[in-house]
C-alpha cells in the first residue's frame, strides 16, 4: 500500500515538474517582452488548426495582428518558443545572405523508425547539403528538355480522357483529374513506371498518392508533440508515417531497382541518379544511399510533385473559368504556338510570357505550402534590433501565404490579376516577396519540373477546352482544414466545353 502510495506521488511530482517546465516555455515571449500572441498549451499558436483554421489562416493571423511591432514577433511552434518573420530585410538575411546560420528546417524525421521521412526536404546539416548538390543535376534546363516527351505523352492522353468525361457530362470535377494527370506524369518521368491512374483511379499510385497525404500514424495530440519536441521524438524511435505507405514505397523502388541492374538497363531519370549513389559514387562525399534511403527521396519527389502542380493547375481553371477575358487571352497566346498536328516544342511553351503570369498569380493567391520552416543555427541578433534575438534551435517561420496577401504589397490581394507579374512589376519587387518555391540556397529543387508539367497541363487542356463556372462551382471555395497544404474540400466543379 505504501508504495502504491509513493508511486502515485512521484508520478504527480514528474507531471507537476513537466508542466511547470512546459508552462514556462509558453511564457518565453512574455518574458522577454516580444510582441506575440498567447498560445494554447499543446497547439501553441496553432490552436484551431485541422479543425477551424487552416495552418495558412494560423500564420497570416499572427503576421496582420503584429506587422509594423519589429523585425519579427514571437510564435509558439506547438510548444517550442519561435519566430514568425515580419519584415523583409530579415527574410532576406534567413534565406539568403545569412543562410549558413539557418540552413535547417529544424521538421521532425526518423530516417530509422520512420525511413520515408529521411528525404531532402526533412534533412539536415551536412546530409542534406552533400544530397542536395548531388540531386540538383536532375532539374536543369537539359533534362528538362529530356523529359518533356514523355510529359507530351502523358498530355495527350489526358485530353482524351478529359474529353471523353466531358463529353459525358459537361460538369466535370477536375482536382482528381488532374492529379491523376501528375501522378502519371512523375511516374514516367521520374521513375520509368506506368502508373495508369489516368485510365484507372483506383490504380494503385493513385490511391498511395491519397493515402500519403492524408493519412497519419497518430492523431493531432500526437503529432503536435512529434513537431514540438521532434528530438525527443526521434529518441523515442517514433514515426508518423504509416508501414503500408513505407511498404509500399520501398517495394516499388527495390523492385524497379532489381530490374533495372538485371537487365543492365541505363535511364536518364530520377532513380537513376538515385541508383547511381546506392552503388557508390556518392561514397566519397558520405552520401551512399540505401533502399531505404532512396525510397525516402522517391517519396518526395513523388508527393511533392503530384499535390502542388495538380493543385496550382486547379486553382488557376477555377480563376480562369471566373474570369472569361483573362482566359480568351491566355488562349489565343497559347494556340499561336499549337502545330496544325495539335503539338508544341519545349521552347515554344516556355516563352510564353503570359501562361506564366497566370501560373504565379494562381500560385500567388493560391499560397500550396503556407510557410517556409527554418532554424537558426546559432544565436542571431537582428541587425540593428539589438532586443530581437532568434536563440539556437529556435523555429522560424517564414508566412509565404500571408506575404502573398499583405495589401502594402499586392494591392487587392484577393483580386486575380496576372499583371502582379509582368516584367514592370517585378522589377518592383524583392524576390523574397514571392515565395510560392521559397527563395535562397533551400528553395524547391523540383521548381523547374513543376513549372514544367504545369505548363504543358494548362496549354494542352486551353487549347482544346473552355472552361465555366457551373451550379456546382463553389464562390468562394471550402479549404480542407485537416490538410497542411492547401486544399479543397469538396473538390473544383467546372462546365468543360470543347473549343
Amino acid at each position: 500500500m505504501a508504495f502504491a502510495a509513493l508511486l502515485i506521488y512521484l508520478i504527480i511530482a514528474l507531471t507537476s515538474i513537466l508542466m511547470y517546465f512546459m508552462k514556462k516555455r509558453l511564457n518565453y515571449w512574455k518574458d522577454q517582452g516580444i510582441a506575440h500572441d498567447e498560445p494554447s498549451f499543446f497547439a501553441g499558436n496553432f490552436h484551431g488548426v485541422m479543425t477551424k483554421r487552416t495552418f495558412g489562416d494560423c500564420s497570416r493571423a499572427v503576421y496582420v495582428k503584429h506587422k509594423g511591432s519589429g523585425p519579427f514577433c514571437g510564435f509558439y511552434f506547438f510548444q517550442r518558443p519561435g519566430v514568425l518573420i515580419l519584415e523583409t530585410d530579415l527574410m532576406k538575411n534567413i534565406l539568403i545572405k545569412d543562410f549558413s546560420k539557418f540552413t535547417d528546417r529544424g521538421l521532425f524525421h526518423n530516417e530509422k523508425g520512420d525511413p520515408l521521412t529521411g528525404h531532402l526536404f526533412l534533412l539536415d546539416g551536412a546530409k542534406w547539403k552533400n544530397l542536395r548538390n548531388k540531386l540538383s543535376p536532375t532539374f536543369t534546363t537539359g533534362k528538362m528538355k529530356f523529359m518533356y516527351p514523355n510529359i507530351i505523352s502523358v498530355a495527350e492522353n489526358f485530353v482524351q480522357v478529359f474529353g471523353e468525361m466531358s463529353e459525358k457530362t459537361q460538369k466535370v470535377e477536375i482536382k482528381e483529374l488532374l492529379a491523376r494527370f501528375t501522378t502519371d506524369v512523375i511516374g514516367r518521368c521520374a521513375f520509368g513506371i506506368e502508373c495508369n491512374s489516368l485510365k484507372d483511379p483506383n490504380a494503385e499510385f493513385r490511391l498511395m498518392g491519397k493515402r500519403s497525404l492524408n493519412e497519419r500514424r497518430h492523431g493531432k495530440f500526437v503529432n503536435s508533440f512529434m513537431q514540438g519536441f521532434p528530438a525527443l521524438a526521434r529518441k523515442l524511435n517514433m514515426a508518423i508515417i504509416k508501414d503500408e505507405i513505407t511498404e509500399f514505397f520501398v517495394r516499388i523502388v527495390r523492385e524497379t531497382v532489381a530490374y533495372r541492374e538485371q537487365n543492365n538497363i541505363k535511364s536518364n531519370d530520377f532513380l537513376s541518379i538515385l541508383m547511381d549513389l546506392k552503388n557508390g559514387e556518392g561514397k566519397e562525399k558520405g552520401i551512399s544511399m540505401s533502399l531505404e534511403e532512396m525510397a525516402a527521396q522517391v517519396f518526395v519527389f513523388f508527393i511533392g510533385g503530384f499535390e502542388t502542380s495538380s493543385s496550382t493547375m486547379g486553382f488557376a481553371l477555377y480563376e480562369l473559368a471566373l474570369n472569361q477575358d483573362i482566359q480568351q487571352k491566355l488562349r489565343y497566346e497559347i494556340n499561336e504556338i499549337f502545330n496544325a498536328e495539335g503539338t508544341t516544342t519545349y521552347e515554344a511553351l516556355h516563352d510564353l510570357p503570359y501562361l506564366g503570369q497566370v501560373i504565379s498569380e494562381s500560385l500567388r493567391k493560391y499560397t500550396i505550402i503556407p510557410h517556409l520552416n527554418r532554424q537558426a543555427l546559432v544565436d542571431y541578433v537582428v541587425p540593428g534590433h539589438s532586443k530581437y534575438v532568434i536563440k539556437k534551435g529556435m523555429p522560424i517561420i517564414i508566412p509565404s501565404h500571408a506575404i502573398h496577401h499583405d495589401a502594402d504589397i499586392y494591392p487587392e490581394p484577393e483580386k486575380f490579376d496576372p499583371e502582379r507579374f509582368d516584367a514592370a512589376n517585378l522589377k518592383q519587387r524583392e524576390t523574397v516577396e514571392f515565395l510560392a518555391f521559397g527563395d535562397g540556397p533551400r528553395n524547391c529543387i523540383g521548381m523547374r519540373f513543376g513549372i514544367m508539367q504545369t505548363r504543358v497541363g494548362l496549354a494542352y487542356l486551353l487549347h482544346n477546352f473552355k472552361f465555366s463556372p457551373c451550379e456546382e462551382t463553389e464562390i468562394p471555395l471550402i479549404w480542407n482544414t485537416k490538410s497542411f497544404v492547401l486544399s479543397t474540400k469538396n473538390g473544383i466543379y467546372l462546365k468543360v466545353e470543347r473549343v
